[in-house]
């Protein structure tokens, strides 16, 4: 099983039994956050299984209908789950408000609290293997699920904090602590909406980025200058087109190998995906 995969079957197995958990003793003793808290967790199941078939797909390799890869498709799913991530947040935040404004009292036992303490550190544990693998692999989509888990930790929280401030007698704990869930997930989603953006509109890397690309290319024996150099993401993955100057009086082998070495150099950076060099004769193009 490839490592990119391993997170997202740990999230489907994981979310689905806090959310059996979470369910079955929040109807047991008729916890309506409990049951909606397990109901996010589910949500998470179908937001892991969308980032599995999303990996996937931008795994395949080049085909005749998209030349320069799948790569795009990463992004996108990394787009739809922040899109779900705004509705989760608006559904978190519009249950909160509701709990303020009509109130609402839950017997609250060590069973309830023990369950939702799991759950908190359950959810961390995934959220950082996901985020750390998504990291080391590059995955919006495993970066995105991470964030995901971290959403339903809080959620968590709020409700631990919500049961634990009604069992002291302070009635609108878990409303309050709700509508901070809501506006930290908010954030979040739009973080995630707004590197994704990036991602499927070609958007160019940093600037410290292509100075590297410059770099390496001029450490090239005979690479006398670069010019017109263009980088842009397709997917999460960078797309690099530049003109190099070599000397008048080498072969065309030579300063062939000369742009074969250049391409190599510049694709071990860990973002680079494709490099497209053209050689120009040093005062023949000027």
């Amino acid at each position: 099983m490839r490592d990119v995969y391993k997170p997202i079957w740990v999230s489907i197995v994981g979310n689905v039994l806090l959310a059996l958990i979470k369910i079955i003793v929040g109807l047991w003793y008729s916890s309506i956050a409990l049951i909606s808290d397990g109901v996010h967790s589910l949500s998470d199941v179908v937001t892991s299984v969308i980032g599995y078939f999303g990996i996937r797909i931008s795994s395949k390799p080049p085909d005749e209908s998209h030349p320069f890869g799948h790569s795009r498709f990463e992004p996108l799913v990394a787009f739809l789950i922040g899109e779900g991530l705004v509705i989760v947040a608006y559904e978190i935040g519009r249950e909160a408000f509701f709990r303020m404004l009509y109130g609402s009292i839950v017997e609250v036992n060590s069973i309830m609290l023990a369950i939702t303490i799991l759950s908190i550190l359950a959810k961390e544990a995934m959220a950082r293997y996901s985020l750390h693998v998504g990291k080391k692999l590059n995955s919006q989509i495993l970066i995105a699920d991470a964030y995901h888990h971290r959403s339903d930790a809080l959620s968590s929280i709020a409700v631990f904090i919500g049961l634990g401030t009604q069992k002291l007698g302070f009635e609108y704990g878990d409303a309050l602590a709700g509508l901070v869930v809501a506006a930290f997930l908010v954030k979040v989603s739009f973080d995630i909406l707004l590197e994704n953006i990036g991602y499927l509109t070609g958007q160019a890397p940093p600037f410290e980025l292509c100075e590297e690309i410059k770099r390496r290319a001029l450490s090239v024996p005979n690479v006398l200058g670069v010019h017109d150099l263009r980088a842009h993401y397709v997917g999460n993955r960078l797309h690099v087109e530049l003109h190099i100057e070599v000397p008048p009086e080498l072969t065309l082998k030579e300063a062939h190998d000369i742009s074969e070495e250049v391409k190599r150099r510049i694709e071990e950076i860990k973002d680079v995906d494709r490099v497209f060099v053209h050689v120009d004769i040093k005062g023949v193009t000027e």
